[in-house]
């Protein structure tokens, strides 16, 4: 048998595995009918392991017979002739996006098994497990995406299911709020990502990944645009990398992504999404390669975020907040390894990465609980002062200390320049609908509509 017709093949298992889990736990949801744990938890289970199962395969197929790139066309789905544009699915399986997926599917099978178990008996169970697949397709689509529209697609399901297990204690309005901080904020960073979509069909006449970087698989490939275009592109592309990922100066929503549950915690924000925006630039680096200024903005902006994360975690008091801020310590430094031109040293630093931070954010509810078991052995209080005894700081030390403890003003910053600004031009565009359906259908317009869209309080968007 052709290989590449069982590397096809394998790669719609890999694809299409995911969806199915979603639309088994999504359509009896729909129909009213209600699906028992055990049975959720079984559907999950064997959705993870076909495609883990196919997935391996095809890297040990294409370790065997040395193939470095195997496409899936799925053809046009949405082509718009005046404008040069169409919509084309396409998967890619080469030595970025086959290693890439095999993690998705470890870590989302090790994260399902943990919350069958954690969420047992919580009101919100299948609206978590829906919430999970509808992630796990959004991964597994970023990770094999060919085309950086098929890549959009993919980040969008992640960003949405992100945004909403975030908000998953929606009895309280804290988690609600929150979540709506989040999706607010990954507003900015798709934006840049579609336009820089836009701009590489402008540039390219496609947005094939294979166009951009010419000939060659990845990471050999080489970019067939300009050094001031491969700027534009990827600047815009690192803005939506930075929004993603949480880096500097968008890491203010890193704490408040954390009400959601420890599973959804350990697999966004420790593991899988919050490495989507680095694992972005990988699949792009090309660019990188034919333009030392962005290379420059790559090197500083991991940096930066490397040393804002380092400062943030020391002093964080909340254990999933300080694993958060860990995490963006080291995607700080994955993204200053990926503008030095490496490719696959940061690639294994992801997947390292990822492992071990799942495993702490698991751990850390039972963590807690043992330490507090040790402190009622003991009688006391550990603090760790018996270790580290306390002294006394220079000015310098407590500015950094505030500075790390108020998060940099990150949030306060997000606040003002961002959400207000979003809510403000929302709720001007609600007003002038309500005032114009009003007009056309004949009715006064209430005291509602009359509240200046500007007039929100701070608790609408803190």
């Amino acid at each position: 048998m052709d290989v590449d017709v069982v590397l096809r093949f394998l790669g719609l298992v890999v694809v299409i595995s995911p969806a199915v889990l979603l639309g088994a736990l999504g359509l009896p949801m729909l129909a009213g009918v209600k699906l028992s744990e055990r049975l959720q938890a079984q559907l999950t289970k064997a959705s993870v392991l076909i495609g883990l199962f196919a997935s391996i395969p095809i890297l040990a197929l294409m370790l065997a017979y040395g193939s470095r790139h195997v496409p899936i066309e799925m053809g046009n789905w949405v082509s718009i002739e005046q404008e040069h544009f169409h919509f084309h699915l396409k998967f890619v399986f080469d030595r970025l996006s086959v290693p890439f997926v095999i993690l998705t599917y470890v870590l989302c099978g090790t994260v399902g098994a943990f919350a069958a178990v954690y969420l047992h008996r919580e009101p919100g169970y299948r609206r978590f497990f829906l919430l999970y697949a509808l992630f796990l397709l959004g991964m597994v689509v970023s990770s094999l995406a060919g085309t950086i529209e098929t890549l959009f697609f993919g980040w969008e399901l992640v960003g949405l299911s992100s945004a909403l297990l975030v908000a998953y204690f929606h009895e309280r309005p804290g988690p609600v709020r929150n979540g709506h901080r989040v999706w607010t904020t990954y507003r900015i960073a798709d934006a840049a990502f579609l336009v820089a979509a836009l701009t590489m069909h402008h540039l390219t006449g496609a947005g094939d990944f294979d166009v951009l970087m010419g000939s060659g698989a990845w990471p050999d490939g080489q970019a067939v645009i300009g050094q001031w275009q491969a700027l534009a592109v990827g600047s815009l592309l690192l803005l939506a990398a930075a929004g993603k990922s949480g880096m500097v100066p968008f890491s203010g929503w890193l704490p408040r992504a954390m009400e959601g549950p420890t599973p959804s915690s350990a697999v966004f924000y420790g593991a899988l999404s919050v490495h989507l925006g680095v694992f972005l630039l990988l699949r792009v680096s090309s660019l990188l390669a034919v333009s030392l200024p962005l290379r420059v903005a790559v090197i500083v902006l991991g940096l930066v975020s490397a040393v804002f994360g380092t400062l943030a975690s020391r002093v964080q008091s909340d254990v999933k907040n300080a694993l958060a801020f860990a995490s963006l310590t080291q995607v700080g430094i994955i993204t200053v390894e990926i503008g030095l031109g490496l490719h696959y040293i940061p690639l294994i630093h992801m997947i390292g990465h990822a492992c071990l931070r799942t495993l702490q954010l698991l751990r850390a509810p039972s963590v807690l609980r043992d330490q507090q078991m040790l402190e009622n052995a003991v009688g006391q209080h550990l603090s760790g002062d018996e270790v580290n005894p306390p002294r006394a700081a220079s000015k310098f030390e407590l500015r950094m200390y505030r500075f790390a403890l108020e998060r940099g003003y990150l949030d306060s910053l997000l606040n003002d320049w961002i959400v207000r600004p979003f809510m403000a031009i929302f709720r001007l565009f609600d007003s002038f609908e309500r005032r114009w359906t009003n007009l056309l259908s004949g009715e006064s317009s209430r005291e509602s509509d009359r509240v200046s869209p500007y007039s929100d309080s701070l608790e609408d968007v803190a």
